[in-house]
C-alpha cells in the first residue's frame, strides 16, 4: 500500500520537481540529493497515487501506446486488442541488478525445451511510459550506468546478443536519489537528470511532530490516512491532467528565452541541455498553474533546480534586466512583476568535506624549525609528545590497480576485476559444471556439433536441444572492486619537523575520503617509543578516521621492526579473510631504527630481515617515503629498506600531501 502523495509533509521543491516531470517527461527526470530519512523514496513511490492512468493494449508486454501506431510491437500490429487504462509502472532498479535483468535476455528454459529463442523482458520493457527509480544512484555499477545513459538518451532499448536482435521503445522518467557523502555521480550521468533537488530535514518542531503523527497513522491504520488524503490526491491528479492538455498550447516569449540563455551563460554551464530543460520546466510550471504563456517568474522558480548540478561558476548578471521588460511581459502573461529583480540565490552547494574543519587552519603557531603555518597542538601527555593537526584535505585523482586473472568477491568502485556471482558485465564464457549463471550462446555453440549424433541415439529428453554436462558454459563477468591502502607511519620525534606529519595525515584523510566513495579500505599503523599500534584498522568510516588521525601523537624513538611486524600481521589477516585483495603499503620513515625487537641484534639489520620476509609475498606492493633530514649527515637507511622490501623509493623533500596520491597513481596505472 502506497503512502499518499498529499500526505508528505514539507519538501515542496521535491514535490514540485516530481510533478513537473509527470506533466512533461521530456524534462529528463529528477536527481534528489540530501540527508537520509527525508522522505526521498516515499515521495517518489507515492507518485502512483496522483499520476493519471495511461492507455495500453490489454496483454501487451511492452506497454504500447494505442495513440502511437509507429511504436507498436509486432504482436499489437498483428492482433486487434482491447484498449484499457491502468496505473503507470514505478519500477525500482536495485543496485544488485544484472545487465540481463536490466535490458532483457533469452529465456534459457524455453530455448532448450522448444528450440526457439524467446525474449525475456527486462526492466526497460516494464518501465516504458512509467518511472524508473534508482535509490543510491551514485552507487550503481558503471557498466549499468553506461546502459542507462544509452537507453535514456535514445528512448529505445536495443538487445543484440546470443543470436537474438530485439528493439523496443523505452521512454521513462528517470528519478535518482543519493547521499552526497557516498560519492558523486559521473558528470555525464549527472547532466542527464533534468532537475536536481536538495532535501534537508525539517527544522520546525511542529512540522516534525506532524510527520510522526502521519507516519504512525499510516503504520497503524493505512486506510484511514488514504481516505483522509484521497480528495487531495484526486485534485492533484485532475490538475495534472489539465496541465498536460494545456502543454501543447503553451508559448515561450523571446524575452524568456533570452533570460534562459543569459542565466546558463552566466553560470558557466557546459553544453545546451540546460537551456532546453529550463524551457521545458518553465512551460510545465506555467501550465501547472493554469497559464499558457511562460513568464520570467517561471524561469526564476525552476532556475535553481536546473542549474544546481550543472553550474561551474556563479557570476553577477552582465547587464541588468530592468523592471520595464519584466512588467511588460508580466502584464501579458498575468504573472506578478519584479521577479527578475530578485537575488540570484545562494551559490551551488559544495560537495565533499572541507579540510579546514579537520586541520584547524584557523590557528597559526610555530613549528619546530621556527616556520609559521605548520599548526599543531601540544599533547596532553607531556614527555615531548605533540599531536599535529590534519593537513589540508584535497580531491584525490583517479587511480586503480591493473587487471589480473584472479576472481574476486565483494563490492567496490575502484579497480576492474573478474567478479563472482551475477554482478558485473558479461565479457566471455568459460567451461563449468555449475548450473547458475549459464552462458546460453556459448553452451548452444558447444552442443551444436553433436546434436545429430545424440538424436541418432534416440536420447529422449523432452527438449529440442540435447545437452550434456560437458556442454555447459558459464558467464565470466567483470566488475569493480575496492583496494586496501595501508600507511605505516614513523611517529617518532623526527617526524615532527618541517610539517611531515601534517602532510602525512592530510594524505591519509584525503585518500580515505576517496576510499569512502570508491568502497576502498584504508588502514594506518604508527610506530614510536618501543612499540607499534594500529591507529586505524581497515575501514571506510570518515568520522572514525578523522578522530583517530587527529589524536595521533608524535615523539620518542623509532621501533621500525615492530612497525613492520605489525603491518605483516594486519596484511596476513586481511589476505586470509579476502584472498583476492591486493594491498598497497606506504612506509613513511627515515629508516633510523634504534629500538631492537629481538635481543642481541642490530635494530636496523633485524628490520631489513623482516622486510625481506614481507617482500616475498607477491600480493603486496610497497612504497617507501624517505623522511630523512638532508641538512645533516645523510645515512640513506630508508633506501636500503626500500631495496629489502622490493619497493619504490621516494624522498620527502618538498613532498606535499597530494604527491603521495600521485605516487599511487604512477605505481598502479
Amino acid at each position: 500500500m502506497l503512502y499518499p502523495f498529499s500526505a508528505v509533509v514539507g519538501q515542496d521543491e521535491l514535490k514540485l520537481a516530481l510533478i513537473l516531470n509527470v506533466i512533461n517527461p521530456a524534462i529528463g527526470g529528477v536527481l534528489i540529493r540530501g540527508e537520509k530519512g527525508t522522505a526521498k523514496s516515499t515521495a517518489v513511490r507515492s507518485l502512483a497515487s496522483i499520476v493519471p492512468h495511461i492507455k495500453v493494449f490489454k496483454g501487451c508486454r511492452f506497454n504500447c501506446d494505442p495513440d502511437v501506431p509507429s511504436e507498436w510491437c509486432s504482436t499489437c500490429r498483428r492482433e486487434k486488442r482491447e484498449v484499457v487504462k491502468r496505473p503507470i509502472n514505478i519500477v525500482n532498479l536495485p543496485l544488485s541488478a544484472t545487465e540481463d535483468r536490466l535490458i532483457g535476455s533469452v529465456d534459457f528454459e524455453s530455448a532448450i525445451k522448444s528450440g526457439t529463442m524467446v525474449f525475456q523482458l527486462g526492466i526497460f520493457a516494464r518501465v516504458h511510459r512509467g518511472v524508473l527509480y534508482v535509490d543510491e544512484v551514485n552507487l550503481l555499477d558503471d557498466h549499468l550506468v553506461d546502459i542507462l545513459l544509452r537507453v535514456a538518451g535514445d528512448g529505445v532499448n536495443v538487445v543484440e546478443r546470443e543470436g537474438m536482435s530485439v528493439a523496443h521503445p523505452s521512454r521513462f522518467v528517470l528519478i535518482g536519489s543519493m547521499n552526497p557523502e557516498e560519492g558523486e555521480l559521473r558528470p555525464h550521468f549527472m547532466d542527464r537528470f533534468g532537475l536536481c533537488v536538495e532535501v534537508v530535514s525539517e527544522k520546525d518542531p511542529a512540522v516534525r511532530v506532524e510527520i510522526m503523527k502521519r507516519r504512525e497513522l499510516f503504520d497503524r491504520c493505512p486506510d484511514e490516512l488514504l481516505i483522509a488524503n484521497s480528495k487531495a490526491d484526486e485534485e492533484l491528479r485532475a490538475r495534472i491532467e489539465n496541465a498536460r492538455s494545456l502543454l501543447p498550447f503553451c508559448e515561450v516569449p523571446l524575452s524568456v528565452r533570452s533570460l534562459i540563455g543569459e542565466l546558463c551563460s552566466e553560470h558557466g554551464v557546459e553544453g545546451h541541455r540546460a537551456e532546453l530543460v529550463m524551457e521545458r520546466a518553465a512551460k510545465a510550471l506555467a501550465v501547472w498553474e493554469g497559464r499558457v504563456r511562460v513568464g520570467l517568474s517561471d524561469v526564476e522558480r525552476v532556475r535553481a533546480m536546473v542549474l544546481r548540478h550543472r553550474a561551474k561558476s556563479v557570476k553577477p548578471p552582465s547587464s541588468p534586466r530592468g523592471p520595464e521588460r519584466n512588467n511588460r511581459d508580466d502584464e501579458r502573461d498575468g504573472s506578478t512583476g519584479g521577479e527578475d529583480e530578485r537575488a540570484y540565490g545562494e551559490r551551488e552547494r559544495q560537495g565533499g568535506l572541507s579540510g579546514d574543519s579537520e586541520s584547524g587552519t584557523g590557528h597559526k603557531e610555530m613549528a619546530d624549525d621556527g616556520r609559521a603555518g605548520d599548526s599543531y597542538e601540544k599533547g596532553p601527555s607531556g614527555g615531548g609528545e605533540k599531536v599535529f593537526r590534519i593537513g589540508s584535505v584535497f580531491e584525490v585523482k583517479e587511480f586503480a590497480s591493473e587487471k589480473d586473472r584472479l576472481v574476486r568477491c565483494g563490492g567496490g568502485r575502484r579497480s576492474i576485476s573478474i567478479v563472482k556471482g551475477r554482478r558485473g558485465r558479461y565479457v566471455r564464457a568459460s567451461y563449468g559444471r555449475t548450473i547458475g549463471d549459464v552462458a546460453l550462446d556459448a553452451t548452444i555453440r558447444a552442443a551444436a556439433p553433436y546434436q545429430a549424433r545424440r538424436r541418432a541415439r534416440k536420447v529422449s529428453t523432452g527438449c529440442r536441444i540435447v545437452l550434456n554436462p560437458e556442454d555447459i558454459r558459464i558467464k565470466v563477468r567483470e566488475g569493480r572492486v575496492g583496494n586496501l591502502i595501508v600507511f605505516l607511519i614513523d611517529a617518532s620525534g623526527s617526524m615532527g619537523a618541517r610539517g611531515r606529519m601534517m602532510a602525512s595525515k592530510g594524505a591519509v584523510m584525503s585518500l580515505l575520503l576517496s576510499a569512502y566513495q570508491k568502497r576502498d579500505k584504508v588502514a594506518m599503523i604508527s610506530f614510536r617509543r618501543d612499540s607499534a599500534v594500529v591507529n586505524l584498522p581497515p575501514t571506510s568510516s570518515v568520522e572514525r578516521a578523522g578522530k583517530l588521525l587527529a589524536e595521533l601523537p608524535v615523539g620518542g624513538k623509532t621501533p621500525l621492526t615492530a612497525g613492520l611486524l605489525k603491518t605483516h600481521d594486519l596484511l596476513k589477516a586481511q589476505v586470509s579473510r579476502s584472498p583476492g585483495v591486493r594491498p598497497i603499503v606506504f612506509v613513511i620513515t627515515d629508516g633510523r631504527a634504534n629500538v631492537p625487537f629481538f635481543d642481541g641484534r642490530s635494530p636496523f639489520e633485524e628490520a631489513l630481515s623482516v622486510a625481506r620476509m614481507m617482500a616475498s609475498d607477491g600480493r603486496v606492493e610497497f612504497v617507501v617515503i624517505d623522511t630523512e633530514d638532508r641538512s645533516v649527515m645523510v645515512l640513506g637507511l630508508a633506501r636500503h629498506l626500500a631495496a629489502a622490501l622490493n619497493a619504490r623509493y621516494f624522498r620527502i623533500e618538498e613532498l606535499k600531501a597530494d604527491d603521495l596520491v600521485k605516487i599511487v597513481k604512477d605505481m598502479v596505472l
